[in-house]
């Protein structure tokens, strides 16, 4: 299938690992330059794109400068893929979070988004683009150790949803994408082996039960990039405020 995605200009938060360097490595195989950014640039993100920018997403200032830079480079924006996100504290329920936790959870994976969107919108506007935020199945499944990236998440998966009303119309096309668990170094770390007692091969292998996952596999990074890039080209020009699921059938409800 022909994605007609050559030619587009992208920016990709969280690029440098996991999801993030997948959609980048993707998209630039559809002939997409992308300006990818993160806090640190490792070998592998540079080796996948020419364009990238060590920045803390987290801060205010922060995805004004990585949109700036990419409009400076690129000259415009097409396509928006705020990846960025994970869990920024450690707790086992709801006591054990503070202003503090909650706060940090919400700035990484909301406000993060809020504000790379803000800054793009003009250039998304002028160019009829598509926004595509990485939520997450705990937007939609509760997990008392993870109420603070659960929450935010169905904030961002909520967001699109308003968003998509209020630029739709415009031409800008605002999707989620919501993946269960994927083979990052979530699950595949040497430290996080070592911590349970396993092999990263018995760790990544007991997973498929531990989540109940239908498909008895762990979803692979390549797999989320898939969705985003049907998602940001032009073959679906009526997909918009759409959660899309991709989580090995650990969501068991309708």
């Amino acid at each position: 299938m022909d994605l007609q995605l050559k030619g587009k200009r992208a920016v990709v938060t969280g690029a440098s690992r996991g999801i993030g360097l997948a959609i980048v490595k993707a998209l630039v195989a559809e002939g997409v330059e992308v300006v990818g950014g993160a806090r640190t640039i490792g070998a592998e993100l540079s080796e996948a794109t020419a364009h990238t920018l060590a920045v803390d997403l987290v801060t205010p200032e922060g995805p004004a400068a990585l949109v700036a830079h990419a409009v400076e480079k690129l000259g415009g924006v097409d396509i928006l893929v705020n990846n960025v996100g994970g869990r920024t504290v450690s707790a086992q329920g709801f006591l054990d979070l503070d202003d503090e936790g909650w706060a940090k959870g919400f700035e990484l994976n909301f406000f993060s988004a809020v504000r790379t969107i803000r800054a793009a919108l003009p250039s998304l506007l002028e160019n009829r683009g598509s926004i595509v935020n990485i939520g997450s199945v705990n937007g939609r499944l509760a997990a008392p150790r993870l109420a603070e990236y659960g929450a935010a998440k169905a904030a961002l998966t909520n967001l699109t949803k308003a968003l998509s009303e209020e630029f739709g119309p415009k031409g800008v096309r605002v999707n989620t994408v919501s993946p269960g668990p994927v083979l990052t170094d979530t699950w595949n770390s040497p430290q996080r082996a070592q911590r349970m007692g396993m092999s990263v091969e018995d760790l990544v292998a007991a997973v498929p039960k531990w989540m109940s996952l239908t498909t008895g596999e762990i979803i692979k990074p390549e797999e989320v990039a898939d969705i985003v890039l049907l998602l940001a080209s032009d073959r679906l020009p009526n997909a918009t405020g759409a959660d899309w699921l991709i989580d090995a059938g650990m969501l068991k409800s309708v």
